[in-house]
């Protein structure tokens, strides 16, 4: 069995001390592909860096939209740059909307819209934080569809309504279930994750955040608690955990364009 965490933050503090074990311990758990997301431009060298000491880590360049105050005259060309000259970028983001937060709606429009160009221009993927902002996370969707044509991309950390979801499954996007899944009173969220077509579904840690069930409460959350999550939705779906793994690691490859995972034994033998 194989997993793929979708969406990772591995460049914290609190990862720095033993980051080799907690490579193992991930490892150890079948994760054969890690997508490390990013927030603000300050974390590019850092990022890449990372994902060359591991090879199966790959990772996003963008600007998180509670981080639109550090857009720049030269952010777009920084982030393409880095996304056209290594291959081991894979999408942009994270970028989005957040309205729970911050009430900026206007400059997060205008940074998440520049980042769905580029996007497009490139031929990747976009990682799209949507926090409180669904309604106006369509209408932004639906008009870039209409004057610019569709990008592709996944809903991370999904945690919207059965009919939210069924918006974004509408415009072709995947949708990404993290620790939130496995939370007792998520019932909406169970409902978003029994619904979501088998080659639409995408898992992730979003580590250091979010422990799932049964680590709730532990931090930080890392990349090995996947399984966890993978198990949670193959609960609510009534399949086995094989199946789900199968499902989720080939729509990982599909959406990022990952060449066939390599054999885990073969991760665990690479210096």
């Amino acid at each position: 069995m194989q997993l793929i965490d979708t969406h990772v933050h591995l460049n914290f503090d609190v990862f720095q001390p033993d980051l080799d074990q907690v490579a193992q311990r991930w490892r150890d758990n079948q994760i054969i592909r890690l997508v490390h997301s990013c927030v603000q431009p300050s974390e590019f060298a850092e990022i890449q860096s990372l994902s060359h000491r591991f090879e199966e880590l790959y990772f996003a360049v963008g600007l998180h939209p509670l981080d639109v105050d550090q857009w720049t005259a030269n952010t777009e060309a920084e982030i393409e740059r880095l996304a056209i000259s290594d291959p081991k970028v894979v999408a942009l983001g994270e970028t989005g909307l957040d309205l729970f937060k911050a009430d900026n709606y206007p400059q997060q429009e205008q940074v998440f819209w520049t980042h769905l160009c580029l996007a497009q221009q490139l031929q990747l993927p976009v990682i799209i934080h949507c926090r409180d902002a669904a309604t106006a996370m369509i209408k932004l969707l639906e008009r870039f569809w209409q004057e610019r044509g569709p990008v592709s991309g996944v809903m991370h950390c999904w945690n919207g309504t059965p009919t939210e979801t069924q918006w974004f499954l509408d415009l072709g996007f995947y949708i990404s279930f993290s620790g939130i899944v496995t939370f007792k009173n998520a019932t909406q969220v169970h409902s978003s994750a029994q619904m979501v077509p088998k080659d639409r579904l995408l898992i992730e840690t979003d580590c250091p955040f979010l422990s799932p069930v049964p680590v709730r409460g532990q931090h930080p959350n890392e990349p090995a608690h996947v399984r966890y999550i993978a198990e949670q939705v193959a609960q609510l779906r009534k399949i086995p955990l094989e199946t789900l793994a199968a499902d989720t690691t080939a729509n990982a490859c599909r959406l990022f364009q990952f060449t066939l995972p390599l054999e885990p034994e073969l991760l665990i033998n690479q210096d």
